[in-house]
């Protein structure tokens, strides 16, 4: 079997739940070696359910060390000195108080990589900053749902889920440059960048970000969700040639630019509405797909994972989501989550 591309890479984990577990499980499926230091109780996750766990730690070793005790962290000190980097998400007060920065560290090993993922970064306090809490202070709530109700927010994680993604890139860039160092991640930081383009328009154009009816794209039009016949269309018309195409298929004529589109936003949505509703969502997609134009019937998560077989991977006793990374030639291996303290 061909090595990862990340085999060699030392990487450990401190830290409970989803964020920091979901970035080290990302290094662990392309090849990378990742110990993760449990306190005696274990994670917080393993609390939550064994699917739970499953989801984000296949593919590691845990070991069990008691951060509160002068020999826990004398122990960490012997691993740090072993290892390229660390990664933790924990109240910063605590990565603070079990010496878990680069400032503590660097005694033991020049080089580790020390990654902190948190609310708000590792000198700003330790306010709350739940994934769903993050969302509604960064103007992503604000941004989600129908204008006629309330904010809403999305059916997953996006900001620990996000936050992990980010300090996966930030610990890798940092063992590439081949300096030891603090790398900073923090959940609000994440979401805010993820506004880009809506930030942006507000920042230099003063457009004040709204919700749109049908989760409705800003700036394309049309771009949102439609009701048919049975079941709702998502239609992504991003530029023009996609708007021949669908509107030849649709029999929908005029409207021929995105300026004129946006600009009679109303009467292209009342046309385009008015014709998906003569047929079903499933059929659309397959009449529109052919065509190039970007359309799906809005599907369930047991109807998304039964059409992609090929997402999923068995690891030990549990069917998993595997990872969104693929390198060719290499087929990583999938192993079950460890049991706590197994690594000794």
């Amino acid at each position: 079997m061909t090595a990862g591309p990340l085999a060699g890479i030392r990487v450990l984990e401190a830290g409970h739940i989803l964020a920091g577990p979901y970035a080290t499980m990302l290094l662990a499926d392309l090849g990378a070696e990742v110990i993760k230091i449990e306190p005696p109780s274990g994670d917080l996750s393993r609390q939550v359910s064994d699917a739970y766990f499953a989801s984000i730690n296949r593919n590691k070793r845990s070991l069990c060390l008691d951060l509160t005790t002068a020999e826990g962290r004398r122990r960490l000190g012997e691993l740090a000195a072993e290892s390229h980097a660390l990664l933790v998400n924990l109240k910063p007060s605590v990565i603070h108080r079990l010496g878990l920065t680069y400032d503590s560290l660097r005694r033991w090993n020049e080089r580790i990589v020390c990654v902190a993922i948190t609310g708000y970064g590792l000198d700003a306090g330790d306010e709350p900053a739940f994934d769903y809490v993050v969302q509604a202070a960064t103007g992503v709530a604000a941004l989600t749902g129908d204008p006629a109700g309330p904010p809403t927010l999305p059916g997953y994680s996006a900001a620990d889920n996000s936050a992990g993604l980010a300090a996966a890139l930030g610990l890798l860039a940092q063992i590439v440059s081949g300096r030891g160092g603090q790398v900073e991640v923090t959940l609000r930081d994440v979401m805010l960048s993820q506004l880009n383009y809506r930030a942006s328009a507000y920042l230099n154009e003063g457009t004040e970000p709204r919700r749109l009816p049908s989760g409705a794209h800003s700036f394309y039009v049309p771009a949102q969700l439609f009701g048919t016949v049975a079941g709702h269309l998502a239609l992504f018309v991003t530029h023009d040639g996609f708007w021949k195409s669908f509107a030849a298929e649709a029999g929908i004529d005029g409207f021929a630019t995105m300026a004129e589109r946006v600009a009679r936003r109303d009467e292209v949505l009342a046309v385009v509405s008015e014709v998906l509703a003569t047929d079903t969502a499933k059929s659309w997609e397959a009449r529109l797909r052919p065509l190039g134009v970007p359309a799906s019937a809005v599907r369930t998560l047991p109807e998304a994972l039964a059409a992609t077989p090929e997402a999923i991977v068995t690891a030990g006793e549990f069917r998993l989501v595997g990872s969104p990374v693929r390198i060719a030639g290499y087929e990583p291996e999938h192993r079950p989550p460890p049991q706590l303290g197994e690594y000794a």
